[in-house]
């Protein structure tokens, strides 16, 4: 059974999907200043857990050109949707075989950076992941309604994922 965090980050992730459906990739492309387009933010979040999970945590980044590409203050950038989908796919997925060992003592780590232990523990790490998601959630949601998408979802969704436990 996963820890109760990697649930709650798989939750963060599933809400990100579902505010996300939909989404065609002109409109996705559109940066309505100051925010993000919305395909800059799935490959922003897709460059953290790559960064995190298959980088720091197995040292194996699926696709390392993405944290220089889409790291904050590079909003300009206006990647194709089916690719930004695509990475972030392939990215979870692979981030996810290493969350499903994760236990109270490995979230305790501390992760080696440049042969020194990361300030930020794995736990510490994992509860940036999921807020990181809740805050680009939001901006896109946000997006999304000023570029006139009607049906949004409205609250929190179904959460049989992600009970407490």
């Amino acid at each position: 059974m996963p820890h109760p965090l990697v649930d709650q980050l798989r939750f963060a992730r599933s809400e990100f999907v579902r505010c996300l459906d939909g989404v065609n990739n002109d409109d996705a492309r559109r940066r309505l200043e100051p925010m993000n387009c919305i395909s800059w933010i799935i490959g922003h979040l897709s460059a953290q857990e790559d960064a995190y999970w298959n980088g720091a945590a197995q040292t194996a980044p699926v696709a390392p050109h993405l944290r220089e590409l889409l790291s904050s203050g590079q909003v300009d950038v206006l990647p194709p949707l089916d690719e930004m989908w695509s990475t972030w796919g392939a990215i979870t997925a692979a981030a996810d075989r290493y969350l499903d060992t994760v236990t109270a003592e490995i979230l305790l780590q501390h992760p080696l950076r440049e042969g020194k232990p990361h300030a930020e523990n794995y736990g510490t790490m994992l509860y940036r992941n999921i807020y990181h998601y809740w805050f680009h959630t939001g901006e896109a949601h946000a997006v999304r309604q000023m570029l006139g998408h009607g049906e949004l979802p409205q609250f929190v969704g179904d959460m049989r994922t992600a009970v407490f436990r």
